[in-house]
């Protein structure tokens, strides 16, 4: 497994559990972890081969829990929270993020409120009018996210 393939799946850990309400501290432990991964210049698999946790441990940002998730995943291809996180919450729901418009705070009342977990449902969603009723969303921000699903699906 490749750091930006490692960095990914922290990154997208961290934007699974904000939208699970996780603590914000956490959140950002996340995804400082996966610039840090993004940015080493010495692949993790080899780092942790040579110089074990402690190698791990060396790199900013990256705490004993943390460098333990990054040898279980390196390791199995997984970890326990990883999992955890998306036997609670379809991974794919973080696709409505590709979404114009759609940032991590819409996401949280789409899916907490309307049950909204992929792009298909949300396109029919918005196409039947249910924009209308999420809180906070004007007119232009409807247009806007109404051109991006068009522009990804014409």
């Amino acid at each position: 497994m490749t750091n930006p393939e490692i960095a990914e799946i922290f990154r997208r850990l961290a934007d699974l559990l904000e939208l699970r309400g996780e603590n914000p501290f956490k959140v950002r432990s996340y995804r400082t972890a996966a610039e840090t991964i993004e940015d080493a210049v010495v692949p993790l698999a080899e780092l942790l081969e040579r110089e074990g946790l402690e190698g791990l441990r060396a790199l900013p940002g990256i705490g004993e829990a943390i460098s333990k998730k990054i040898s279980d995943l390196l390791r199995t291809g997984s970890f326990k929270l990883w999992d955890e996180v998306r036997r609670e919450i379809p991974e794919m729901v973080l696709d409505l993020l590709r979404v114009d418009g759609i940032g991590l705070k819409t996401l949280q009342i789409l899916f907490h409120q309307f049950h909204l977990t992929n792009l298909p449902d949300f396109a029919r969603f918005v196409e039947g009018g249910g924009l209308d009723s999420v809180s906070g969303m004007g007119e232009k921000l409807q247009q806007r996210i109404r051109r991006s699903l068009r522009e990804m699906h014409p």
